[in-house]
C-alpha cells in the first residue's frame, strides 16, 4: 500500500502554513507546555524558511494567542460532547469531571490555556477572548439554573476557580486526598454538589426578596 505523498518543502498555500504552525505548536505544548513553543523550531520542523511563519504571525505572542484559541475551541468541543451525552449524572458533574481529566491527561495544553499569561496579554475582542467566553458559557449552561441577576455567573466563577485549584495541586503532587480519604474525582463531585446547593439557595432567597419588595411597593 503506497504511503500518502508528503507536502514538498516550502509549498504551503496561503493559509495552510498558518494552520500547520498552530497544529504543530499544539503538539509541542502537549509535551512541554507553552514554554516548548518556538517559532524557529516550528519552521525547521515544517521545513519552511525562518521568515515564513512571520507572514502569518507578527511574533511569538501572536502565535501563542492563536494556538491557545485553538486549544480552547478543542476543549469546548470536548465539553459540548460531554454534557450533551445522555447520562444519569448532572451536566455540571460531567463538565467538572471532564475538566479534571483533561487537566491531568493533557497538562501541557491545560497550562497553555490556564496557567500562562497568554489570555491576559491577548488583544481584547480577538479570537482568543471569544474562545474563552464560549467556554465559560458552556459552564453556565452546565449549571442548568435560571438566570437571576448574576448569581449563575458568580457560581460559575467559583466552580472554575475550585476546579483549577484541584487540577494544579494534583498535577504538582500536592493533592492526593490521602489525609481526607477522598479521591480527586470525589473531591470534584463535592465541589459540584455544594455549588449546586449554594446556587439553588441563593436563587430562592433572591425570589423571596423580590416578592417582598413587590409586596412593599404594592402597599
Amino acid at each position: 500500500m503506497s504511503q500518502p505523498a508528503r507536502k514538498p518543502l516550502n509549498t504551503y498555500h496561503h493559509g495552510d502554513l498558518r494552520d500547520a504552525l498552530v497544529q504543530a505548536a499544539l503538539a509541542e505544548a502537549e509535551q512541554g507546555g507553552p514554554e516548548a513553543i518556538s517559532i524557529k523550531a516550528l519552521a525547521k520542523k515544517l521545513g519552511v524558511s525562518q521568515p515564513a511563519p512571520y507572514r502569518h504571525f507578527a511574533d511569538r505572542e501572536a502565535l501563542l494567542a492563536a494556538v491557545t484559541a485553538e486549544a480552547f475551541r478543542q476543549f469546548g468541543a470536548l465539553m459540548r460532547e460531554t454534557i450533551r451525552k445522555p447520562s444519569k449524572r448532572s451536566k455540571l458533574s460531567r463538565f467538572a469531571q471532564a475538566t479534571l481529566s483533561f487537566g491531568l491527561r493533557r497538562n501541557g495544553i491545560y497550562r497553555l490555556m490556564f496557567a500562562s499569561r497568554i489570555v491576559a496579554c491577548a488583544p481584547k475582542g480577538g479570537e482568543l477572548h471569544s474562545a474563552t467566553r464560549e467556554t465559560f458559557e458552556l459552564l453556565l449552561d452546565a449549571l442548568e439554573a435560571p438566570s437571576v441577576g448574576l448569581l449563575r455567573e458568580r457560581s460559575a466563577l467559583k466552580i472554575w476557580a475550585a476546579l483549577h485549584g484541584v487540577v494544579m495541586l494534583a498535577e504538582q503532587g500536592l493533592l492526593t486526598g490521602e489525609m481526607a480519604h477522598v479521591s480527586r474525582e470525589e473531591l470534584v463531585e463535592d465541589i459540584v454538589e455544594e455549588a449546586k446547593l449554594a446556587l439553588s439557595v441563593a436563587i430562592k432567597a433572591a425570589g423571596k426578596n423580590k416578592a417582598r419588595a413587590g409586596a412593599t411597593t404594592g402597599n
